[in-house]
């Protein structure tokens, strides 16, 4: 891969309510992500643009984020800078978020907390879909280990700097394997059985992104997933908050969820949906973020306020 004459630097302004260090935090969790490299002040990351293979470098400068391409030739500059506002979710503004926040005697703590933090996305709703497939009924742990071997057995590399990186597998690298191959990754008969429908329904057409966004509502759009075998009603919530960055999903099911809300509002570890649908009701077109949100404090060592 030769790089071009164009440009190699791009920048894109950030909001107010803005924190580059939570959301480098969140990308490194301590799980061995494959799909990125956190250095101290920047991320690295491959991505596609228009179907072509980039490396790019995301750090942040005077209120922007500054996007160095590593390799690859940019033909859409429009696009790449998209697609990092899409996954920092820079167009939100999440002063109403915070305002909704404040008003909550036990949730307040975190407007201050995690202030800028922002709902860290999978534009590839291909991916996302793969990931909350593969995440299913494991730990997060395992489910780490499981993308590492499915992206380095099927995802092309690109090198730099002596370290190779792997853009995800698309969804005809997916579709053209057997579920043998999968299973020799140690997925489970029917984990390799969803991933290959999901590959082979996107690579038929037959389900996009684009296609999602143009159904009138959250709920067709969930309707539309939960027809494709092996996605339920967890998985579609995760891939449309994540992917499409759709406000009023909530992840019903999510163990993590339920053990946020048990430590920070003292529900049970199994919480009846309608005591959810209270809580989550004040936050009406902002369930998704207050999702991500809770789901940062099971990493915060002593919470505000914990619950027997």
């Amino acid at each position: 891969m030769v790089p071009d004459s164009r440009p190699r630097t791009y920048y894109t302004p950030t909001p107010l309510l803005f924190s580059f260090r939570e959301c480098l935090w969140f990308l490194d969790r301590n799980y061995d992500d494959i799909m990125h490299r956190i250095l101290p002040d920047a991320v690295i990351k491959p991505i596609r643009i228009a179907g072509r293979p980039l490396l790019v470098k995301i750090s942040e400068g005077h209120q922007q984020l500054v996007i160095e391409v590593l390799r690859g030739e940019v033909t859409e500059p429009v696009a790449l800078i998209h697609y990092v506002r899409e996954l920092f979710d820079l167009d939100l503004d999440l002063a109403p978020f915070y305002t909704i926040l404040k008003t909550d005697p036990e949730l307040a703590f975190m407007a201050e907390a995690y202030f800028g933090l922002r709902l860290m996305g999978i534009p590839d709703l291909f991916e996302a879909l793969c990931w909350s497939i593969i995440g299913q009924q494991i730990n997060l742990s395992f489910a780490y280990s499981l993308k590492r071997r499915l992206v380095k057995t099927l995802g092309q590399p690109l090198d730099w700097d002596d370290t190779r990186y792997y853009l995800f597998p698309t969804p005809e690298q997916v579709a053209a394997v057997e579920p043998e191959v999968l299973r020799a990754l140690q997925f489970s008969g029917r984990k390799a059985e969803y991933l290959i429908t999901v590959a082979r329904t996107f690579a038929a057409g037959e389900i996009s992104k684009e296609k999602l966004l143009a159904l009138p509502s959250a709920e067709a759009m969930i309707q539309e997933l939960t027809a494709l075998k092996g996605i339920g009603e967890w998985t579609a919530n995760y891939a449309l908050m994540k992917s499409l960055k759709v406000p009023t999903c909530i992840p019903h099911g999510d163990v993590g969820l339920y053990n946020a809300l048990h430590a920070v509002k003292g529900l049970p570890k199994r919480p009846a949906r309608a005591e959810l649908e209270a809580i989550f009701g004040k936050f009406c077109g902002w369930q998704a973020y207050l999702t991500f949100y809770l789901w940062r404090t099971l990493s915060t060592p002593l919470l505000p306020k914990l619950h027997p």
